[in-house]
């Protein structure tokens, strides 16, 4: 068996962009993402999509600690200031706990802990439990 932390290292999109699990608690998770040129945009700031995979894997983390399989139904951002370089830190928790939909809210914010975008997802818990047998 092994941990949430390890069956979401599984997630080869957000491993591929750098993302990596802090820490998973019940109804809360933070995730980090190093910010490099790769990630950048032609804008020269960090591309959306690299801070969507950063805050989905914090979502994926917190809608998952019960350890039944939570796949997202619907998610929203909004960027309120651009990421450049350095560290970017994911704060999710868990709003509303239902045994079908939970519904999440994750703060994204810089190493300043400036808030750089806020995203709300809802999920579908099925019944499917996950082989964990722990969170961390």
């Amino acid at each position: 068996m092994q941990t949430l932390k390890e069956f979401l290292r599984t997630d080869r999109f957000a491993s591929c962009t750098g993302v990596e699990l802090l820490e998973i608690k019940p109804g809360y998770a933070r995730a980090r993402m190093l910010v490099t040129e790769r990630h950048l945009n032609g804008g020269g700031v960090c591309q959306g999509g690299a801070l969507f995979t950063l805050a989905d894997l914090a979502f994926a983390a917190v809608a998952n600690s019960h350890r039944r399989l939570t796949l997202s139904v619907t998610a929203n951002i909004t960027f309120l200031r651009p990421a450049k370089s350095g560290y970017v830190y994911a704060d999710a928790a868990e709003v509303f706990n239902h045994h079908r939909i939970p519904f999440v809210e994750v703060k994204i914010t810089n190493e300043k802990g400036e808030l750089i975008a806020i995203f709300t997802s809802s999920g579908y818990r099925k019944e499917t439990e996950l082989p964990v047998e722990d969170l961390e």
